[in-house]
């Protein structure tokens, strides 16, 4: 995808690579910074072919330069491509005076209220969503009660007026598919942990971004390491950048 190009470029990889954890839920990578990712561990299963690794040469990640972590975000293998976003993400150097400490959910729903919303992801908040929105659709790669599956998204995204896309979108290299089923006067949010905290995505009609700042590493590595989800990983700052 081109944003990766434009990802990439933009970043300083003339750093030192210090940690790399792959959790159940969440991929945490610390080189200038600490950046995480969803793992999307069944998805990484369900594509995993026989006698072929999720993650290849792992165990010995950390002998590979920033650059070459950062370039994984193109892997075919989602565990692979989550270690590539993380990288991305602790390498951004964010510009926190365009940020507020803002949920995604919180803008949707201001946004949103009373209007028709698309949200590319199953969050937590949906439920809340449901009670403001004028109609609500949810796509969702692995649907729930009520969902829609992926194949209707460029039936659904095209009628929206606010349009939520999951940050995990540009690790299954789907981003640049949903974004182009937006309408142009569609108000479009990315966002989740995935989700890299940069004006780059702007370029590509993006509205807003809500990620994460990690502000305490050592912490954020451990929830990581045992298991935790994204609600129990402490040590971090939800930030959304606006256009």
């Amino acid at each position: 995808m081109k944003i990766f190009d434009d990802l990439l470029a933009s970043l300083d990889t003339d750093v030192e690579v210090r940690d790399i954890r792959q959790g159940l839920f969440h991929t945490a990578v610390l080189t200038r910074y600490c950046g995480l990712a969803s793992t999307l561990t069944r998805d990484a299963l369900k594509q995993q072919a026989p006698h072929r690794p999720l993650v290849s040469d792992s165990g010995f990640l950390m002998d590979r330069s920033a650059h070459d972590l950062a370039t994984m975000a193109r892997s075919e293998s989602l565990a692979e491509a989550a270690i590539g976003m993380a990288t991305i993400n602790s390498l951004l150097e964010i510009d926190e005076e365009r940020c507020v400490e803002l949920n995604a959910g919180d803008l949707i729903a201001e946004r949103g209220a009373g209007k028709r919303i698309v949200i590319v992801g199953h969050f937590p908040f949906i439920t809340g969503l449901r009670e403001i929105a004028g109609e609500l659709q949810v796509v969702e790669k692995n649907p729930q009660q009520g969902d829609y599956s992926e194949e209707e998204a460029s039936r659904l995204i095209p009628q929206a007026d606010v349009v939520g896309i999951t940050g995990t979108s540009l690790t299954n290299h789907t981003f640049e598919s949903i974004i182009g089923f937006c309408r142009p006067e569609a108000y479009v949010v990315v966002l989740g942990d995935s989700t890299p905290l940069s004006p780059i995505l702007f370029d590509y009609g993006v509205d807003a971004v809500s990620g994460t700042r990690i502000v305490d590493e050592d912490l954020v590595l451990r929830c990581v390491s045992q298991g935790a989800t994204f609600r129990q990983i402490k040590g971090k700052r939800l930030l959304t950048m606006l256009r």
